[in-house]
Formats: C-alpha cells, structure tokens, sequence
C-alpha cells in the first residue's frame, strides 16, 4: 500500500464548500468505463453532484451535457488511443460555447504518454493524471484535488434578467441552466424572483411527473415520451425534463444517470427531419435501419454507393455516405441480392 504524503492526504480529506457538479464519462469507441466508475463513486463520495453519461460518449455530448447542467469539471477516462485529439477538440468547443472556465480532467493509464499529457496541459486540460499520479497521490488525493479546484460559485455567471433564458435557442439553454444554479445558491435579487414568479402564474404549461424505484425504467419511458411529441408535433413544442436524484445526507454528494437513455433531448440538427420520418421516402431512396416504425430514409447516393459493384480489388472498409466504402463481399451480395423466401426487411 502507498504511503501518501501529508499534503496527499489533506486532498483526499478534502470536502466542498460549495455545489461542485461534475460530468463523468468514458470516451467515444471506449467500452473501459471501470475506471471511471470507481472516480465518480469516489466525487460523489467526497460531496459533489455527479452526471453520469456511461461509456462511448462523444466531445459533443459531453460538452453539451457539461453546459445544460452548468458544471464546474468534466472528468473523463479515455483508453482508446484517439486521446489528443479527443481532449484538444473538448477544450475548444467549450471555449466556443462560452464554457472556458469549466475545467477538464482525464486519465488513461499508461495509453496517455508523459510527452502527451504535457502536450494536453499545455493545450488548456486541467490536467491527465497518470498512473504515477496514482502511486504518489491515492485515489482519494486525485479527486480531492480535482474537487479543491472546482470549488467555487458558479452563480457570477448566471444573467441578471430572467427573460434571458426564454427561448429555444442553446444558449436560452445554458442561461437557463446559470440561473437555476443562481437561484439554488441565493444569488438571484427578490425583484428578479418577484418578476419571475408573476411570469409563471401567466403560464399554463401542462406538467408531468414520474416516479418510481430504481430500475422502474423512468428515464427510458421520459425518452420515448419526448421521442414521440417531438416527431408527432414536428419538433414545434418546447419541452422542459428536470430529473432528479436524491442528495446524500453524510457528503452530500449525488449521482444523476438519467441522460445515459436520453437520446431524444439533443439537437435535431437536419432540415425535415420529422417530415422525413412520417411521410413516404423521396423518390429513388431507400430504407434505412432505424427503430421500428420510424420510416427512416437514407440519401440516395448512399444507397447507390453500398449497391454498386466495388473496384477491383477494394478491401472490406466503412465509409461515410457517399464515399465509395465497401463492405465484406459476403455483406455486400447479402444488400444487393433478392432476399431468401420468407425472409423480412
């Protein structure tokens, strides 16, 4: 057993002052979430709000995860071997979405290279804790440290109107996220709450609750609900989801792993894409894989690119829609041949 230094054990003694909220998430094409299962028991354990999002997930979602819930860190484990580039591109885009004080953590085990690590802390990554980190600084130490620089109110962010979080928009979003955190520490005027609360009696927006043990399936039943009123309507309506999770009476720490199934809530970025989906596909398309009764539809370009003869001696490769990848031999004759009698699509 490692004997910690007197400063590293200060660090895993460590508690928060304030709400620390915490992102905590392996990275994309990374199954390897052991690890980082063990650092948010232990953030949650040492008093901070933890956001779960499980294994394989994008910069993308984290960021936008980071931002919706006004987080003060983001710790990730990454052992897939794309770790530069991953970290590098999640320090941009927050600095792009108005996220640069949000700090990030990451780990790797020996996949992250001394040289690498020094390349990522120069590059603005809070910092990549080694596997020599761990010897030195214990588990514990590790989070204490990550908790101790993550401890501050986040609340100077927040608008000083409520009328800056009405909107669809992501940052009506992100201010709506700021000003919850300022009313949940106190910092909102009793003006502002005055405003804001004559608002609300003006709004006659239907609520829905759901409870249930856990495992009960809540947050795939909340998924599929917004699912099915953001294609039925369109994609018109504004939906509010508040999850909640209970805090932890001795650290006061928690754990929130609702948005692992919510697939629904992200941005529907593409042009008709309800329209796409419940009405017959365009001429010349051809169905796509999808969830049964979607009637999703792909480009037809991709459906000429998987169907046409490859070039002579292609090898078996995913492409992107369009580029002439071409699969296994055995996969493309199963595409391009009649199905077997009795067969479904």
């Amino acid at each position: 057993m490692t004997d910690l230094s007197a400063e590293f054990q200060s660090l895993a003694r460590y508690r928060p002052t304030h709400k620390v909220r915490f992102v905590t998430a392996a990275s994309l094409f990374d199954g390897h979430d052991a690890a980082i299962n063990i650092m948010r028991r232990i953030l949650q354990g040492m008093g901070a709000e933890v956001i779960y999002l499980g294994h394989n997930r994008s910069v993308e979602e984290v960021v936008t995860a980071a931002l919706q819930e006004d987080v003060q860190g983001i710790a990730i484990s990454s052992y897939q071997g794309g770790h530069v580039e991953y970290f590098r591109y999640m320090v941009e885009l927050l600095r792009a979405r108005g996220g640069a004080h949000i700090q990030v953590y990451g780990g790797g085990g020996g996949v992250i290279l001394p040289s690498e690590i020094e390349l990522l802390q120069a590059h603005g990554v809070a910092r990549i804790y080694s596997p020599q980190d761990g010897q030195r600084m214990g588990l514990a130490g590790m989070v204490g440290e990550m908790l101790m620089q993550c401890d501050h109110d986040l609340s100077a962010h927040a608008p000083l109107a409520w009328q800056a979080v009405r909107g669809p928009t992501p940052p009506h979003r992100r201010a709506l996220a700021q000003f919850i955190t300022a009313l949940e520490n106190g910092r909102v005027s009793d003006d502002a709450k005055a405003e804001l609360h004559a608002a609300a009696r003006s709004i006659t927006t239907p609520v829905l609750g759901i409870t249930g043990t856990g495992g009960a399936g809540k947050s795939s039943l909340t998924d599929e609900l917004i699912r099915r009123l953001r294609l039925d309507q369109n994609d018109t309506l504004q939906i509010a989801l508040i999850s909640i999770d209970p805090s932890r009476r001795k650290s006061g720490g928690a754990l929130l792993g609702d948005r692992i199934r919510m697939n629904a809530i992200g941005e529907w970025t593409a042009p008709g894409l309800a329209a796409a989906r419940t009405s017959p596909p365009p001429e010349g398309a051809s169905a796509a894989l999808g969830r049964p009764g979607d009637g999703g539809w792909t480009a037809p370009g991709l459906a000429a690119a998987r169907t046409s003869p490859s070039p002579e001696g292609a090898s078996a490769a995913l492409g992107r829609p369009g580029d002439g990848g071409w699969t296994a031999p055995g996969l493309a004759a199963a595409r391009t041949s009649p199905p077997p009698e009795g067969a479904s699509a």
